[in-house]
């Protein structure tokens, strides 16, 4: 396995929309099994292919406290959706902001497995969000882009401010 390297907003890269897979191979599980490492080297619960430079539509979770329950979805697609919460969101790509979104509170999603083959899971909770998340960065779609123009313009100023002082840091 191998740590790949996460875009960092505003990175141009975050904003292409990932291609379907067309068969799952040895090489989608070695894709999921590198994000596997590279998000649980960061700490994050959740990681789209978009964000590790990747065009195609894969992304990973584990919600456990022991990190021993990952999820992979191939192809995700959201079939149903129900209700409404809010909940404060962060991001491997977005490193240090958060910031409160909105979204459904139950959804099923429809997806491939590592096998290839199709499978629906409902998710509540945390668990949708996640799900929602990532499928957004499937979609070319960053949670700051919920924010409004004004917040969206203070993160970006926070996070080009952040680069800086850690460029000055290595120097």
């Amino acid at each position: 396995m191998a740590r790949l390297t996460i875009l960092e907003f505003p990175d141009p890269r975050l904003r292409r929309v990932a291609e379907p897979v067309e068969s799952v191979s040895d090489r989608e599980r070695q894709l999921a099994a590198d994000m596997l490492e590279t998000m649980y080297h960061a700490r994050g619960i959740g990681l789209a292919a978009t964000q590790v430079n990747q065009g195609v539509r894969l992304l990973v979770l584990d919600l456990s406290e022991d990190r021993n329950e990952p999820k992979v979805f191939i192809n995700p697609e959201i079939i149903a959706r129900s209700g409404s919460q809010a909940c404060e969101e962060g991001c491997l790509s977005v490193p240090g902001i958060y910031a409160e979104v909105d979204r459904a509170d139950k959804i099923t999603v429809r997806a491939l497995g590592l096998d290839g083959e199709p499978f629906e899971m409902e998710a509540d909770g945390l668990m949708a969000v996640c799900i929602q998340h990532e499928i957004d960065h499937l979609d070319g779609k960053v949670f700051v882009d919920y924010l409004s123009p004004l917040k969206r313009r203070m993160v970006e100023k926070r996070l080009k401010k952040q680069k800086q002082r850690d460029a000055e840091a290595v120097a």
